[in-house]
């Protein structure tokens, strides 16, 4: 990686744009790559075990052999253990054998996770979302914190620096089953610049960023997917340009959790997996965060207890976590699996999404584990302009794989524009943005952050708590004035 890079490009709003399906990954199969394991929910070939305290090698040893496993292996930032299986063996089936054991406390598959958006600023007046949840009051109260406060952006990394990276495309690949074949690159040199709404590439506003997917410390955005989201959290504000930012004066780690398209075509050494997630939020409270962002999740397989027991470790560290509800309304209902402990954990809370008219998007997982609805957007009913817009990576020269074969090449992340995006990733930044307003103000346990949210939210849908708004839709202002902060 070379540190040096040319200024960052920025291309304007894409308002005309037509809303893009979001993609997070290859949809098929990598041509040089078991096909039917690029489907699966998880990674075959390991699983994730936590031992209870006290547990014997003898007893590692004979749980491991019971899975016909060979290697334990503990990594930095967790408190479970990755258990290597047979490939062929189910490791559902396996995790099931573990659980059965009196010395496993739980046992679960690597399942990948995804960002969970629907990628579709003077330009504040773009910004329906901030005005409809009162939030010109609200920042006459608390005007967008200060360094002091440190948001953790978990996702697919952040547009932070400037600089070439080099990677090395290996294998032809199919976007999707039946497709055409783009054909594997080589070794490129992909130029990375700091998005200009978030700061100067090299500047103290970014904080310990880690990178989980290539196990170093640069966790650049290859998908734009993080640095939408963190420009909700905190974009620049009131400096004349572009759009404005819940939280405009916090730090930012970013840490990179999620493997995008780029990611996988160059071969990155981890996936989004539940031990990684699990592992990135440990670094997180570890490393001084007070809030985490969690815009991304999976609404398949099962249970997620390492990331659970993640949250619970960051929460008893005094960080609040906001994490995605989900976007499967329209097609299922599924839930996200990462935010189905929020009820159980105070300080953790799993936000829903309401479009322009403050209904509920239609995309917006509802069920039992649903606490609190922020806007994210709902392009269905309102257009292009009815999603969440921040400035992120020009998806024109990033996502040179939409394009005809003959036209595909590297990437560029050193352009940006203004998009607007729609899902619960996009809903889920107003909360942590939230979060670090009232902590500024002195609200710093996490459940107290919880509580005061849950206290002074709007109320929508069926009264009281529901399946769709939870506890209702966010009140920044009344929350603020309520805990008497008025001014």
């Amino acid at each position: 990686m070379q540190s040096a890079g040319l200024p960052p490009i920025d291309r304007g709003l894409r308002d005309q744009d037509p809303p893009r399906a979001a993609r997070s990954r290859l949809e098929a199969d990598r041509l040089a790559v078991d096909a039917t394991s690029q489907e699966l929910p998880y990674i075959p070939g390991s699983i994730i075990v936590k031992f209870k305290s006290g547990a014997t090698a003898g007893a590692l040893a004979a749980a491991t052999r019971q899975v016909a496993g060979d290697t334990v292996d503990r990594s930095r930032w967790a408190d479970f253990d990755i258990v290597a299986i047979p490939d062929a063996t189910d490791p559902e089936e396996a995790a099931a054998i573990l659980r059965a054991r009196p010395d496993v406390e739980y046992a679960q598959p690597r399942y990948r996770n995804y960002a969970m958006s629907r990628p579709n600023d003077p330009l504040y007046a773009n910004q329906w979302n901030f005005p409809a949840i009162d939030m010109e009051r609200a920042w006459d109260i608390q005007p967008g914190a200060t360094a002091a406060i440190i948001v953790a952006v978990l996702d697919s990394g952040v547009a932070y620096r400037s600089g070439t990276f080099r990677y090395n495309s290996r294998f032809p690949f199919r976007l999707v089953q039946g497709g055409p074949t783009y054909p594997a690159l080589g070794i490129v040199d992909v130029p990375f610049a700091a998005a200009p709404e978030l700061g100067t590439s090299g500047s103290t506003r970014f904080v310990a960023p880690y990178d989980f997917i290539w196990d170093d410390d640069a966790p650049v955005d290859l998908d734009s997917h993080g640095t939408h989201v963190t420009g909700t959290i905190g974009q620049l504000t009131n400096n004349g340009l572009g759009v404005a930012g819940m939280a405009y004066n916090v730090r930012i780690m970013p840490v990179k959790i999620i493997q995008s398209l780029w990611d996988e075509i160059f071969s990155s050494p981890n996936e989004g997996t539940d031990d990684i997630v699990a592992r990135g939020i440990r670094y997180a409270a570890d490393n001084g965060a007070k809030v985490i962002n969690l815009s991304i999740g999976r609404s398949e397989g099962g249970a997620a207890p390492a990331v659970a027991d993640a949250m619970r470790y960051a929460v008893g560290r005094g960080v609040f976590v906001a994490v995605a509800a989900g976007n499967t309304r329209s097609t299922g209902n599924q839930p996200n699996r990462l935010a189905q402990s929020a009820p159980d954990i105070n300080g953790m809370v799993a936000v829903g999404a309401v479009g322009r008219t403050l209904d509920a998007a239609y995309y917006s997982t509802s069920g039992p584990f649903v606490e609190l609805a922020a806007p994210g957007g709902d392009q269905r009913a309102g257009g292009t302009s009815a999603g969440i817009l921040q400035q992120t990576l020009d998806l024109d020269v990033l996502e040179t794989y939409e394009r005809a074969v003959s036209q595909f090449g590297p990437p560029r992340a050193d352009s940006f524009a203004y998009y607007y995006f729609q899902g619960t990733s996009m809903a889920t930044p107003h909360v942590a943005g939230f979060a670090a307003l009232l902590m500024q103000q002195g609200v710093t346990s996490p459940a107290a952050v919880e509580a005061a949210m849950k206290a002074f939210a709007t109320d929508k849908g069926t009264a009281g708590r529901d399946d769709l708004f939870g506890f209702g839709l966010i009140n920044p202002r009344a929350t603020l004035r309520g805990l008497g902060l008025a001014r």
